[in-house]
């Protein structure tokens, strides 16, 4: 006879002998001589970085999928630096992997999911580190602090079919688009691709001569420093041809549905290397922008946000909380910052009283299907869309910190208020706002008001912010309180002051007998 464990609490050896599903990338493992290890890992460019930068405590990043071949890296790098150099393999929590080739350009982000594109400079703090080695997949966001080393790896990739299909695809559909779009053609790729990327961009001018267009092609640089205020965007060029014909070479990811989100009015080619197949893939842009415009209004309803920290080390994280926090105030929007690893609803319900969550992430975690979520999660740029007094989006989309920082610098700040503002004097702060999402006009509320300012009428006043502080019915003010705005309007106040205090009740007899037939003492019924 077994005993059933019946114990509240579990041992937590559970958490130790789970297994975890790793999809591992064998690449490496195919590979027939140890030097072909060491090209495939760019072993001797990496240690002679680290020589050339005079780095003492150098960590190795690696995503699950590669986290098999770092003894073997760490091993050859440690034969090929000075014994004075420190070598560590971070081993801090994971944070998932690329797509895979069945990644749908319409899925976002997906529920608890943080990609490893990441530079994980907190973890590399832990050891006191100088300089960080990325291997794999890479959002080549621009790091804060340290210097980082990236080695993407080299996926097989066909050229002369990757061109040739590229340019069959462009041709067959020039003629009906030659007339709606400009003549520079910009072409852009998956990092593991880069190693190849000379080659294609060479065949494609010489393919591309006789359509009279411009190719523009920036490199993906293996080497990243912290943050120059003198030097200026590395994708300039780029950045500058905004209604233009994009060649893109990589299969379906998280970076590729923020290219077809940022670039909605371009013209994208797909060339997938795994299946050898070249689509014109713009057409799917109008379905995720309308999704993303959907979630946006929702946040625009909200009056109360949080503000979630999901960045590692990305630069300028901090200058766009803090711009935020002041468009925020502005609009007279009461906001919460909170520090956050994984997304998931059991952790963001506990903060009930917020309506709607804004991510601070690189730009390929921004982007979150949030359907299971209690709350909407929006990012920075449809913030700013939203707070608009009037909606005026063309479906321009930005996810990049300092494009943001710099188009709010450049533009016209004074289009970002409160839709109930009433700077003007022609419109009443009371005045009602209509809501998309409900088909309803709604009362915002309005925090952030001084003492002697008028705010009687407005939902935040005094007398909603009253709160009972203990047993003894004693009221407290919190003034601008959006916590005790929503206990207040709560059906549950907590257990009733007088428990235990009140006589006993008379004890009677209750129900007896099965769930299909209780018999009741009082009537000898059944029910």
């Amino acid at each position: 006879m077994s005993v059933e464990n019946t114990a509240f609490s579990a041992s937590g050896e559970e958490v130790i002998t789970r297994t975890i599903d790793v999809e591992v990338d064998d690449t490496a493992d195919q590979l027939r001589s140890s030097a072909e290890f060491d090209a495939f890992y760019e072993i001797e460019r990496t240690a002679r970085e680290i020589e050339e930068g005079d780095f003492k405590r150098v960590a190795l990043q690696f995503p699950d999928e590669l986290l098999h071949d770092s003894v073997q890296i760490f091993r050859r790098l440690k034969r090929m630096i000075r014994p004075d150099k420190e070598l560590y393999v971070l081993a801090d929590t994971s944070y998932g992997r690329q797509a895979s080739n069945s990644w749908s350009p319409l899925t976002l982000l997906p529920l608890g999911a943080t990609l490893s594109c990441c530079v994980d400079e907190v973890a590399a703090q832990h050891v006191d580190a100088n300089a960080l080695v990325h291997y794999g997949h890479a959002c080549m966001s621009q790091t804060y602090r340290l210097p980082v080393i990236y080695v993407f790896g080299k996926k097989p990739i066909d050229v002369e079919d990757c061109v040739s299909r590229l340019v069959e695809s462009f041709s067959s559909s020039e003629s009906e688009l030659k007339s709606s779009r400009s003549e520079q053609i910009v072409f852009r790729h998956d990092v593991a691709y880069t190693y190849q990327a000379g080659s294609i961009v060479d065949r494609l001018q010489v393919a591309l001569a006789n359509f009279e267009r411009q190719l523009i092609y920036t490199s993906i640089p293996n080497k990243l420093l912290p943050p120059d205020p003198e030097e200026s965007s590395r994708n300039s060029e780029e950045e500058g041809a905004q209604d233009c014909t994009i060649f893109y070479v990589g299969d379906e990811s998280l970076g590729f549905t923020n290219l077809l989100i940022t670039h909605a009015s371009c013209n994208v080619y797909q060339y997938s290397p795994s299946l050898k197949t070249c689509h014109l893939e713009s057409g799917r842009t109008n379905k995720l922008l309308m999704r993303r415009y959907a979630t946006m209004q929702k946040g625009r309803d909200a009056d109360v946000f949080g503000i979630l920290v999901g960045t590692l080390g990305v630069a300028s994280y901090l200058p766009l909380i803090k711009h935020i926090r002041t468009l925020l105030a502005a609009s007279h929007k009461k906001s919460y910052t909170i520090s956050v690893g994984k997304l998931n609803p059991a952790k963001l319900a506990n903060f009930m009283e917020i309506e709607c969550f804004v991510l601070v992430a690189c730009p390929e975690n921004s982007l979150i299907d949030a359907k299971d979520f209690y709350r909407p999660i929006i990012t920075p740029y449809e913030l700013e869309v939203g707070l608009q007094a009037e909606q005026n989006w063309t479906g321009k989309y930005i996810l990049d910190f300092e494009k943001l920082l710099a188009e709010y610098d450049h533009g016209d700040r004074s289009k970002v208020v409160s839709p109930a503002d009433n700077d003007d004097g022609d419109k009443d702060e009371d005045s009602p706002i209509f809501s998309l999402i409900t088909g309803k006009y709604r009362h915002a509320k309005r925090f952030g008001y001084n003492a002697g300012e008028s705010n009687a009428r407005s939902s935040s006043s005094p007398e909603s912010a009253l709160v009972q502080r203990s047993q003894d019915n004693a009221l407290s003010l919190l003034s601008n309180s959006a916590a005790g705005q929503f206990l207040q309007s709560r059906t549950y106040q907590g257990l009733d002051p007088r428990l235990g205090q009140d006589a006993p009740s008379a004890l009677e007899q209750g129900r007896s007998g099965i769930a299909r037939g209780y018999e009741d003492s009082a009537d000898d019924g059944k029910s």
